[in-house]
């Protein structure tokens, strides 16, 4: 049992890093790795503030992997990504012109 439960995993991951793979599977992997990067730039904002921090530079990568992935999606005609990432981009978006126009204000 054991050694066909690996012989599965050995192949599921052959299949998708290897049979499947393609310059849009490093386009998805860059845009995960940009919308990822949202997270560190959060955690050390905060950690230098000694408080949870939001900076712009967190909504604006939020946007630029948010936009990345939603092209995968299209490409790769994937419905749950399309859907999550056309709305998740519309809110950073929002965030970034609220935070704007407070900054105007002041």
């Amino acid at each position: 049992m054991l050694i066909q439960l690996a012989a599965d995993i050995r192949g599921y991951v052959y299949d998708v890093f290897v049979v499947r793979f393609d310059g849009w599977l490093v386009f998805g992997i860059l845009a995960q790795a940009v919308f990822g990067a949202r997270f560190v730039v959060q955690w050390l904002a905060s950690e230098r503030a000694g408080r949870s921090v939001i900076p712009l530079a967190f909504w604006f990568l939020s946007i630029a992997g948010g936009l990345m992935t939603l092209v995968y999606g299209l490409v790769r005609r994937e419905p749950v990504i399309i859907f999550g990432q056309a709305l998740s981009t519309f809110i950073y978006l929002r965030n970034v012109v609220l935070i704007l126009r407070e900054q105007r204000a002041r």
